[in-house]
């Protein structure tokens, strides 16, 4: 599971800098990389946000840690 986590809080990181990246240069990685709104960056955007709802799940698990 730690490695899945790993895993997942990358491809948070990617999505937040790709979103930086937006919003400070007008400038979307992704689409550079793999095309505007292929199937491969469609898959990938999802994929991102997928990852961004599961890191919802950091949260409660740092509550618990510190119990």
């Amino acid at each position: 599971m730690k490695t899945f986590d790993y895993i997942v809080l990358s491809l948070v990181i990617v999505g937040a800098i790709n979103w930086g990246l937006i919003g400070f240069l007008n400038f979307d990685l992704i689409r550079v990389i793999f095309g505007n709104m292929s199937m491969i960056s469609r898959i990938i955007y999802a994929i991102i946000g997928i990852s961004g709802l599961y890191a919802i799940s950091y949260f409660g698990r740092i509550a618990t840690s510190r119990e």
